[in-house]
């Protein structure tokens, strides 16, 4: 690690701080009730924290450039990965499968 690199304790008592008013911005957003807010608060503070603590505690920002590139790598795969396999998990049933948990709770009958 170069000495550029290296921080304080108090640098990571910022982080942890920022970290910790994203955690509560998260938790107040969807009390608003506003679906667009509860989308930003839940996804867009949830990247915002990943992203810190990658930087921060993982210390991706003094890795060699070659693992970010990596790391982006699997991330796009992970969403290709999503993008291609949801349209059949997101359904209910197919042609040839049901989803079980779906059909216990359908022969289950209201009281």
């Amino acid at each position: 690690m170069s000495e550029a690199a290296h921080h304080d304790d108090s640098h990571y008592w910022k982080i942890y701080y920022t970290l910790l008013v994203l955690l509560v911005v998260s938790v107040v957003g969807p009390f608003a009730e506003i679906w667009w807010l509860t989308l930003i608060t839940a996804f867009g503070v949830a990247i915002v924290k990943a992203f810190l603590v990658c930087k921060h505690f993982m210390h991706l920002n003094i890795e060699a450039r070659w693992v970010i590139y990596l790391l982006a790598t699997m991330l796009v795969f992970m969403f290709l990965f999503f993008t291609a396999v949801a349209p059949d998990v997101m359904k209910w049933e197919g042609d040839n499968w049901v989803k079980p948990f779906v059909a216990q709770e359908s022969s289950v009958q209201p009281h």
